[in-house]
């Protein structure tokens, strides 16, 4: 992702106030530094500096990073959130530094001055693990598990070591001398920790939470789906279909009631997942798409499986020689797929008057090269013919995967 300059002419407007998307943290720094026209390292300093005297430089980092927006990407491969900087490592760093402190205050005889005289010296730094082991768990559920370079696996480690830090800190301040001296602080103590191993898996059961809840929503929503295509199946489309069978398939009536039940059909029983974008599901929709414009009935049955997509050749082809039949042809058009580890093969047939390629001059190119010279092109093969009983065309494509091929 190219990183855009923070310098900019005299005189210049200042750039907008976003955020960088390929950033340290959070993108507030680089984001702040372009709109002033400041070096980034600068504002870092700043933000360090006064974060350090009373904390305002946290409070402002805080509050424009929930105010200021992304940046817009300049194209769909910066559309990503990248962080450069380990976050939840230099997290659980930090806790694990405060709670050595704690043990080592804790195994101590002297009296160490609390922080602000509000906490006992020693208690300072139990709650400070507990605060950065937290801040560590909510940061790699929230954030980081969305990023492919972290993710699930990122999160577990951070969930362990910061459990093993927060189990062994609650151990030793159990069994410490101050335990004898201060049992009531030291109970407190201990509860805080073990308060504190809760708050780092308290991400996850949200996370869960959240999941289980779409899970009911998408569940009662395919069961109310399922009621209503239980309703409308022996009313409707039956409807529809009785349409379509006494206006025929060139009629506008016919066409319109074929659209219907399609688009119907495909929020019945498709759900709202998307579907995959094979060749099969491809063809459907141009044949949709195709029946509104012409006066055709297309039907398009697909057995086998296989793993052509639709953004080869062999779906460009077909799409071409679907279009030649409802252009030329009309009526019934039907498209078969025939899918197999080592080929598919798709066959375009319709009731037309025929068509003879050998008939066609030499400068119309629009079947030799559309279809047969594109199959060739690819590797395939496809042929042009007069349909059964000398009664329409049928276009025959084939195309071998790569097992044919090496095979």
């Amino acid at each position: 992702m190219a990183a855009r300059g923070h310098g900019r002419p005299s005189g210049a407007p200042a750039p907008a106030l976003d955020r960088d998307r390929d950033c340290q943290i959070a993108g507030v720094a680089g984001g702040l530094a372009r709109h002033l026209g400041w070096p980034p390292v600068l504002v870092r300093a700043l933000f360090v500096v006064t974060a350090l005297l009373g904390g305002a430089g946290v409070l402002l980092y805080l509050w424009l990073w929930a105010f200021t927006p992304w940046a817009e990407p300049a194209g769909p491969d910066e559309a990503r959130i990248t962080r450069r900087a380990p976050v939840a490592w230099i997290l659980i760093t930090i806790a694990l530094v405060e709670v050595a402190i704690a043990i080592a205050q804790a195994l101590s005889d002297g009296v160490v001055a609390g922080a602000l005289g509000i906490l006992p010296g020693w208690l300072t730094p139990v709650v400070g693990a507990v605060v950065f082991s937290a801040a560590a768990g909510a940061w790699v559920s929230f954030i980081d598990r969305r990023d492919p370079g972290r993710g699930i696996r990122t999160e577990r480690a951070i969930r362990i070591v910061a459990t093993a830090a927060l189990a062994l800190l609650a151990l030793v301040l159990l069994l410490s001398p101050r335990a004898n001296e201060s049992p009531t602080q030291v109970a407190v103590a201990a509860l805080v920790v073990v308060l504190g191993i809760g708050l780092v898996y308290a991400p996850s059961l949200v996370t869960l939470w959240n999941d289980l809840t779409r899970e009911r929503v998408a569940r009662i929503r395919d069961e109310q789906r399922s009621e209503i295509a239980a309703h409308l199946h022996d009313s409707v489309l039956q409807t529809l279909a009785l349409i379509q069978n006494r206006a025929g398939a060139s009629s506008e009536a016919g066409r319109l009631a074929r659209a219907q039940e399609r688009e119907l059909r495909s929020w019945l029983f498709e759900g709202d997942s998307p579907a995959d974008s094979d060749l099969a599901t491809d063809l459907r929709d141009f044949a949709s798409a195709l029946e509104l414009d012409y006066s055709v009935r297309i039907e398009v049955v697909a057995v086998g499986s296989s793993t052509e997509r639709a953004s080869g050749e062999l779906a460009a082809a077909a799409r071409e020689a679907m279009l030649n039949a409802a252009r030329h042809a009309g009526g019934d058009v039907s498209v078969y797929i025939e899918g197999s580890a080592t080929a598919v093969d798709v066959f375009v047939r319709d009731r037309g008057p025929g068509f003879d390629p050998a008939s066609v001059a030499s400068d119309r190119l629009g079947v030799r090269e559309s279809i047969i010279g594109r199959m060739r092109r690819a590797g395939g093969r496809g042929t042009v013919s007069a349909g059964a009983g000398g009664v329409g065309t049928e276009v025959h494509l084939r195309f071998e995967t790569g097992e044919a091929s090496r095979g």
